[in-house]
């Protein structure tokens, strides 16, 4: 077991019995406020394209087919779903994934199949090469990416010619320079930027 995993299981499980009646309390928040699953899943490619299912807890309402996407203001957010967004709470029940072993804290964000083909191949090989994560640089810098796209007259094709390839530039930065203090720099970060709103 390497460092960045035993890293990872320890603060994954005291983060999960410290933050057990918040997530409690937003299960059952989530099941009041519309019709539907409490969670919502997601397939996601991983680490040597391993595919794998996210975790998060569902801020649309069920009947949604529309762009893997979610753009500004979108009809679909429900209204527990409007507040959870804004503090990434949606986020947390992807702790379970890094128990599980789909993903670590830090590393690149994983990125659905569908956009994971736009990736370059010798780009991919190198991205995932390594753990995806909860957090890395590239959440933090598009936190507000919905926002970003909401006045774009092509949301998809915007986010795969302009904003997939800064995403990327910061994941094979992370791949080159990733150590256990930067991981840990990078929560900081990443809770910083939460509480600051």
């Amino acid at each position: 077991m390497t460092a960045k995993r035993l890293f990872d299981l320890f603060f994954v499980i005291l983060g999960l019995i410290v933050l057990s009646p918040l997530l409690i309390f937003i299960a059952i928040w989530v099941k009041l406020d519309s019709r539907g699953t409490i969670f919502f899943l997601q397939t996601r490619v991983g680490q040597h394209g391993k595919l794998f299912k996210i975790i998060k807890f569902r801020t649309m309402s069920m009947n949604n087919d529309g762009l893997k996407l979610t753009i500004g203001e979108d009809r679909r957010i429900t209204r527990s779903g409007y507040f959870l967004r804004k503090y990434k709470l949606d986020e947390l029940p992807q702790l379970f994934n890094v128990l599980k072993g789909d993903m670590s804290l830090v590393g690149p964000r994983p990125e659905v199949p569908e956009y994971v083909a736009y990736y370059p191949d010798e780009i991919k090989d190198m991205v995932l090469s390594v753990p995806v994560g909860i957090t890395d640089n590239a959440s933090i810098e598009f936190r507000d990416e919905s926002e970003l796209l909401a006045t774009s007259q092509q949301p998809e094709t915007d986010y795969i010619q302009k904003i997939l390839p800064i995403k990327l530039a910061y994941h094979q930065q992370y791949v080159n320079e990733r150590t256990l203090w930067l991981d840990v720099g990078l929560i900081f970060k990443t809770l910083a930027k939460v509480f600051i709103r």
